[in-house]
């Protein structure tokens, strides 16, 4: 049975709005240029931008404002074609989100998106080391009891694409907000979530890893 653990942000849900607003406005209360928040790569722990960034600062305190601010403000989060349908289709016991959001952050995109949780959800306050590191998709799907060659990860980011890869498992590069060279290493490419379920099966149980 394929179990599938899927990135939130640009996979699942389109929080790009909501992501920018908080971004622009902790840079205009810092001084940091439009121009070099434009340029981070995004996908990553918020506290690893604001080192990156500010590392004068309390990078802690400042990354936890900057994640509870977005959650505050996710009413415009929606969800990207396919996600309700591949966690209805894979069930509670079947699917994992695997985010480098917080876990307040990663709740409230996913409920304003009307998508309910599932019962796995990793996020960065949960790990020692995020994306491109496996370790997020390892602890999830041992927390599923799947092994991972029997695991499908969903990716939109080169380094979400390289944890998968790492971790043993098929990736799928979702091209929601990188171009197909950038996800070359992933095993295939789609469109969108719901391409992937469409080109492989009517029921989750068929799709092959």
């Amino acid at each position: 049975m394929t179990v599938v653990l899927s990135d939130l942000d640009g996979v699942l849900v389109d929080s790009q709005a909501s992501i920018m607003r908080a971004w622009r406005r902790w840079g205009r209360e810092h001084g940091v240029e439009r121009e070099a928040i434009d340029a981070v790569r995004l996908g990553r722990p918020t506290s690893e931008i604001v080192a990156a960034l500010t590392p004068q600062l309390d990078v802690a305190a400042e990354a936890r404002a900057l994640d509870l601010g977005q959650a505050a403000d996710a009413a415009d989060v929606v969800a990207l074609p396919g996600a309700a349908d591949v966690l209805r289709a894979f069930g509670p016991n079947g699917v994992a989100v695997v985010t480098s959001c917080i876990a307040e952050l990663a709740e409230a995109r996913l409920r304003a998106a009307g998508l309910e949780p599932p019962a796995v959800v990793v996020t960065s306050d949960r790990l020692r080391r995020g994306k491109p590191d496996p370790e997020g998709y390892v602890l999830a799907a041992r927390e599923l009891g799947a092994d991972p060659a029997a695991c499908v990860v969903l990716e939109d980011s080169p380094g979400g694409v390289r944890a998968g890869v790492d971790a043993g498992m098929r990736v799928v590069g979702v091209l929601t907000t990188h171009a197909p060279a950038d996800l070359a290493a992933a095993h295939e490419r789609v469109a969108t979530v719901a391409e992937w379920l469409e080109r492989h099966a009517s029921a989750a149980g068929d799709i092959p890893v």
